[in-house]
């Protein structure tokens, strides 16, 4: 085994450039913070507060005190890594415009330590500018800063490589490795948090520790130590709080017993609310138990091959006026929710570890700022009538929904096979082992594994069984020996972890060895629940015949440490002069079912008509989009229901403008992707993701 321990994920990253074969480069989201492109341009900072010299946010009598007054929290959650930071300012003015004077966020950890060591507060990731912005339009600040975040974001805000820690961590606990490396996270994160503190001229004025802990275990002393590091960090001078379901049995579990930790709470939107505010009271110490529900939920989410979530607009506002017209608190969740760009979307389990419930890409969540931006909508009306009974700030003005344009039909010409890529990687970046470990272990976080092997094929066929695959596996064969020179790989089938068959393989008649690949998709970790350890990859012996299959390679495709684009687009041909007719033929015919990469472009005649669009993938298979390098998420329009990727208008120049797509299964007929002007959530059956 090339590998012992997990490695340092340098070591591996993987060297294959699109611009060898086609000048086509796509960044995993997951570094996009460290890219200087032009359309990511530093946003001016804003100074804090000085003209007040003694700021006290504070619980007393049951309330919140802002400066000696009582303060009605009526905020809402707003995610900066969902949004682009050119428009972070046009979303928190839209909250501004519903009536909210406080604004939740997450810190994501694993956005801001893509590696080990390597700290990340650049770009989409400048959560200092955030909240810096947020206090320049007058809101206050509840910071969750983890470590665990859930909020349906990968690993719940973990990053990937804590899972490939030898010996295992236990996330979540007292496990002192594990504390080791969140205070080292915090180290980094607080200092850069303290002087945005209310008391310090900041609008900080709240951090949450963990996340509805009471839902996931019971350790104490884990809880303690997490208060202890971020007291030393902010001092006594701030509320520390936990969220909790608003069950005594999540209560007593997830919250602190100690005076100077405020336990909030969270339920299902329409329940009555005052009973869980009176259970509230009981686990916060007398006189410091004001009613909050830290997470109002406006919408839901949506998993793929479900129908899109959506919630009574009325219903949702009357359930929020039972709260507020007693003085109670809110934050709405989400008050706008955004997207999950790049491969960062979290995912559920139902009744078991297989029963894998992936997250769209679209995390819209039927909230009242939808996820383009547009207000114009009966939940954004109705909320804003109740809130503005109890907001006496003064009004500002409703913006109006951002314009859209249709830039019609793209053409898109295959360019890159899979066994192409598998071709240009360096033997270097190649792990080989007796047999398959994960992406983790194999120092690849995001995006796709390539597992190869070779067996004798048996002239009855062969029976191929992976127990246990994460997420999604696409088995092919190839007669590498023959086919060399066509580079043909043959589809036999695809197993799922959601639906894990053995796929059996017709016999072929090789000259030697067959070779075996096996595609494997992380298509986003579980981020809430028991089975949260969620590695990706092949996490089993693979069995051929009832026999352990040794002898593998991993050749990672993470689409990352690729930012640059080329001035115009190569035919796969010009650059594959020497390739034979025969493999001409192949990558014009779209009927294969191997693996590729599609490349197009689309022309921008004035940056008068740069406006966000969307791209409808009606028609295509399965697999992930790039516009001008960034990542804009999958796509998977056959299970549904999200059709169209969103595409804000900061994506996008004058002149050309590219789209990449690495189709998976089966592209379109015709090689089209339009770029249109409004969302679709009616694609696939809905009722299944087979």
């Amino acid at each position: 085994m090339a590998k012992t321990s997990w490695p340092s994920t340098g070591r591996h990253r993987f060297a294959f450039v699109f611009l060898v074969a086609v000048g086509i480069s796509a960044p995993v989201f997951g570094l996009l913070p460290s890219l200087s492109s032009p359309q990511f341009l530093p946003l001016p900072a804003f100074p804090l507060d000085e003209k007040v010299t003694s700021r006290n946010f504070y619980i007393k009598d049951d309330m919140f005190w802002k400066d000696e007054k009582p303060f009605q929290i009526i905020g809402g959650d707003l995610h900066y890594f969902r949004v682009l930071p050119e428009y972070w300012e046009d979303r928190l003015l839209r909250a501004k415009a519903l009536g909210l004077n406080t604004i939740q966020m997450y810190v994501p950890w694993n956005l801001h330590e893509p590696k080990l060591g390597k700290m990340v507060f650049e770009g989409i990731a400048n959560v200092v500018l955030f909240i810096k912005l947020c206090q320049k339009l007058d809101f206050l600040v509840m910071l969750r800063a983890g470590p665990y975040i859930c909020g349906e974001w990968d690993l719940g805000g973990f990053p990937a490589w804590l899972l490939a820690v030898q010996p295992p961590l236990k996330l979540r606990t007292s496990d002192p490795a594990y504390l080791k490396l969140v205070a080292r996270w915090w180290d980094f994160l607080f200092p850069k948090v303290l002087p945005l503190l209310y008391s310090n001229g900041g609008p900080v004025i709240m951090v949450q520790i963990e996340n509805e802990y009471g839902s996931f275990g019971n350790d104490k002393a884990y809880l303690r130590n997490l208060v202890s590091m971020a007291r030393g960090h902010l001092g006594d001078n701030i509320i520390v709080y936990t969220t909790d379901g608003g069950t005594r049995e999540t209560l007593e579990k997830g919250t602190v017993p100690l005076d100077d930790v405020y336990s909030a709470v969270d339920f299902t939107t329409g329940d009555d609310p005052w009973p869980i505010f009176e259970l509230q009271k009981k686990f916060n110490a007398p006189g410091r138990s004001p009613p909050l529900s830290s997470e109002f939920y406006t919408g839901w989410l949506t998993h793929w091959g479900e129908k899109i979530a959506k919630t009574d607009a009325d219903f949702t506002a009357a359930s929020l006026e039972k709260i507020l017209s007693r003085n109670g608190s809110a934050v709405l969740y989400m008050v706008h929710g955004g997207t999950n760009f790049g491969f960062y979307n979290g995912a559920n389990t139902g009744s078991g570890e297989y029963d894998y419930k992936p997250d769209l890409t679209s995390y819209d969540y039927d909230a009242p700022i939808k996820e383009s931006g547009d207000v114009d909508n009966p939940k954004f009306q109705a909320l804003q009538r109740v809130i503005n009974k109890y907001n006496d700030a003064p009004r500002s003005t409703t913006p109006s929904n951002k314009q859209r344009k249709a830039y019609g039909p793209i053409k898109m010409q295959r360019t890159t096979s899979l066994l192409d890529l598998v071709s240009m990687t360096d033997p270097a970046d190649v792990i080989t082992t007796a047999n398959p470990i994960s992406m983790e272990s194999a120092g690849q976080m995001f995006g796709f594994l390539l597992y190869e092997s070779s067996y004798i094929a048996k002239k009855s066929g062969n029976i191929l069984r992976i127990p246990k695959v994460h997420d999604r596996a696409q088995v092919f064969v190839s007669c590498l020996s023959q086919d060399v020179d066509v580079g043909v790989l043959r589809y036999i089938g695809t197993t799922e972890r959601w639906n894990n068959q053995p796929v059996t393989i017709p016999a072929i008649e090789c000259t030697s060895n067959t070779s075996l690949f096996i595609l494997v998709e992380n298509m986003g970790r579980v981020n809430y629940g028991p089975y949260i350890f969620d590695e990706k990859g092949i996490l089993s012996s693979v069995c051929l015949d009832g026999e352990v299959l040794h002898g593998w390679k991993m050749i990672p495709i993470p689409f990352h440490n690729l930012n640059q684009m080329p001035k115009n687009l190569i035919s796969f041909e010009t650059q594959h002069t020497k390739k034979t007719s025969e493999k001409l033929e192949i990558i014009n015919d779209v009927s294969q079912k191997e693996p590729a990469l599609f490349a197009g472009e689309f022309f921008i005649n004035s940056v008068e008509e740069i406006k966000d669009t969307y791209l409808s993938f009606n028609g295509w298979g399965k697999g992930v989009a790039f516009v001008n390098e960034f990542n804009i998420g999958r796509y998977w329009p056959s299970v549904g229901p999200q059709c169209n990727l969103y595409v804000p208008a900061p994506l996008l120049k004058p002149g050309q403008n590219y789209v990449v797509v690495f189709e998976l299964e089966s592209p379109h007929l015709e090689l089209l992707v339009e770029a249109v002007d409004r969302e679709d959530f009616t694609c696939g059956s809905n009722d299944s993701k087979s």
